[in-house]
């Protein structure tokens, strides 16, 4: 959900949730269209509840330091799908 949010923010469109769980929708503020849904057939075969990443150790042994934020990478992600969509166009 919240990928979804930053991801349709990028893109200057803001969602509205509705339903719970499985039947969870996210809808368009603009014009009321469903634009985020569950679709089971992309669910993993062993599924989680919780997957959780921690680099500590890399920041720590390593001295990694990402050089993207989640937001960045979100804003990237999404300026270049609309620049590909608008030059197919």
């Amino acid at each position: 959900r919240e990928f979804c949010e930053k991801a349709f923010d990028a893109a200057g469109l803001s969602l509205l949730w509705e339903g719970k769980g499985l039947d969870e929708k996210g809808i368009a503020k603009d014009n009321g269209m469903v634009v985020v849904e569950v679709d089971s057939q992309y669910f993993r075969p062993a599924e989680v509840e919780l997957l959780v990443g921690d680099a500590s150790k890399a920041r720590r042994v390593l001295g990694w330091e990402p050089e993207y934020s989640l937001e960045q990478m979100i804003e990237e992600m999404v300026a270049s799908d609309l620049n590909l969509n608008t030059r197919n166009l």
